[in-house]
């Protein structure tokens, strides 16, 4: 395949990730792109994508998946979203007053979702999903948050309380984040029950790719919410047009009373969304006599280009079918990759699972237990094969011959895990194991001083 020849070695990528560790604490701005996510010296520091690829600091060529921590679902450098992104730079970027395209671009964004009445811009996921924990915790006086155990919803205290890594969060505030188990409505009426009157507000992902909602799951937490006076919150940053167009919301049928959006909606240009009922939103704005909440108050929320970015990814969606795209293309990757891996004796081992727009891959080790030496091993391989991958989560912008390159690339590196199996994994791979994001202290991967 075009471009994707034999690597150039990662040489000049290194020495630009040793300066990153040395201006930028981790080297990265998120710890999901963190050096310590890929095998040792094979973290390629990118300068330009297309479509589906990405060139690094030293020449190579790679077929991406995850895009932008699945935030770029119409492939790099579409050209309908740059285009009209350069219409709108001439004529400046922010300004002292609300712009006609805020306007539009909230018509346009509220239109598909009859369950909202109004919308609230922003740049991140944690701007949102925080601005929504507060306006639940006002509109219900109630200081408990019940968080679905899923991998993320904000930076902000509120949430990094309740993980593995929450140096700094007052205990205090860690109290007041209650866990409940995505999938089990028991769990969620415990809370309800043994912290009566207390719960502001309940967050899930309506969906994710490891985990599709069971019969009637959505619809029982939206009764458990109703019933115990709790907003409901839907956090749609990856299920938002990616699932279906909009969100999960649409295709499940159940409405939260708020729901937060990014990644897509932009397609890797920095927008964010929060949208609910009219009454609840409105202790945001002007037309209340309660106690006003701080609800949104961005200085980069409503600027030109990110919203010109939004009104194009939504024509593209409503003309085009990225999602069907997605789907097609996933199926067929998940089906040849997991035959190989059949073919091989090593379906126990490795497998290619979750919704085929999302995909993701499980590494397990000799005696079936979860492992991250084999992740780093299947990592390495495909690098050397031209992908860069930490999952194979795509985007309509990969074509057949991308997905079919993956496979072929896949079932070489699986022939490698074959042999690791057994004859022993640290003898393929080169350095320590790639190592959990979110952890408490930087070992194993720790950075030399």
């Amino acid at each position: 395949m075009a471009d994707l020849g034999p690597l150039s070695g990662f040489g000049h990528s290194e020495q630009l990730q040793r300066a990153l560790h040395d201006l930028v604490p981790g080297g990265a701005h998120t710890y999901a792109r963190g050096a310590d996510q890929y095998p040792e010296g094979m973290a390629p520091v990118l300068v330009r994508g297309s479509g589906a690829r990405v060139w690094d600091a030293d020449g190579n060529c790679f077929i991406e998946y995850g895009m932008g921590l699945r935030a770029v679902t119409l492939g790099h450098g579409y050209r309908p979203v740059l285009d009209a992104v350069r219409a709108t730079l001439g004529d400046g970027l922010s300004f002292t007053r609300p712009t006609v395209l805020e306007l539009r671009a909230a018509e346009e964004f509220l239109a598909p979702l009859p369950g909202a009445d109004m919308v609230k811009f922003a740049k991140n996921g944690s701007d949102v999903t925080s601005a929504a924990i507060r306006l639940a915790r006002a509109w219900t006086g109630r200081d408990l948050v019940a968080v679905c155990r899923q991998p993320f919803f904000s930076t902000e205290d509120w949430f990094v309380g309740a993980l593995e890594m929450n140096a700094g969060v007052p205990r205090a505030v860690r109290e007041q984040t209650l866990r409940w188990d995505y999938n089990s409505l028991p769990s969620l009426r415990e809370l309800f029950e043994t912290r009566a009157g207390e719960i502001a507000c309940v967050i899930l992902e309506p969906a994710t790719a490891l985990a599709e909602p069971a019969p009637g799951f959505l619809e029982g937490v939206r009764g458990l919410c109703d019933e115990h006076g709790a907003i409901l919150i839907f956090d749609e940053m990856i299920t938002g047009y990616r699932w279906a167009f909009p969100g999960a919301q649409e295709l499940y049928g159940v409405r939260p009373d708020l729901a937060c959006w990014g990644k897509a909606i932009g397609n890797g240009f920095p927008i964010s969304a929060l949208t609910g009922r009219r009454d609840l939103m409105e202790l945001g704005g002007l037309r209340t006599d309660d106690p006003r909440v701080f609800l949104l108050s961005t200085t980069h929320g409503p600027e030109t280009v990110s919203l010109a970015a939004l009104r194009a990814v939504i024509t593209a969606y409503r003309t085009e079918r990225p999602i069907e795209t997605m789907e097609s293309r996933g199926s067929f990757l998940s089906a040849a990759v997991n035959t190989a891996a059949a073919e091989l004796g090593i379906a126990s081992h490795f497998q290619v699972t979750g919704r085929p727009s999302c995909l993701i891959f499980t590494t397990k080790d000799a005696d079936g237990r979860s492992s991250q030496q084999f992740r780093t091993l299947f990592l390495q391989e495909l690098l050397k094969r031209g992908v860069l991958c930490q999952s194979f989560v795509l985007s309509a912008a990969h074509t057949p011959e991308d997905v079919a390159h993956t496979a072929e690339a896949a079932t070489e590196a699986l022939q490698i895990y074959r042999k690791a199996l057994d004859d022993g994994v640290e003898r393929f791979i080169c350095g320590p194991p790639v190592a959990p994001a979110l952890r408490s202290h930087a070992a194993p991967r720790r950075v030399p001083s």
